[in-house]
């Protein structure tokens, strides 16, 4: 269950949230809110694979 409900946010936030990869953020460079961001979509990806 919590592996598909992870699954179900990493969708909602490919669809929400802005990537900056395809923006070329630069990290040094990146305001808190980005790298807030940033981390919630790592954190929702990996425990989407796990």
């Amino acid at each position: 269950m919590k592996r598909s409900f992870f699954k179900f946010l990493a969708k909602i936030n490919k669809t929400l949230l802005p990537s900056y990869s395809k923006r070329q953020l630069d990290l040094s460079k990146a305001s808190k809110l980005q790298l807030a961001i940033i981390g919630w979509r790592v954190f929702v990806t990996k425990n989407a694979l796990d």
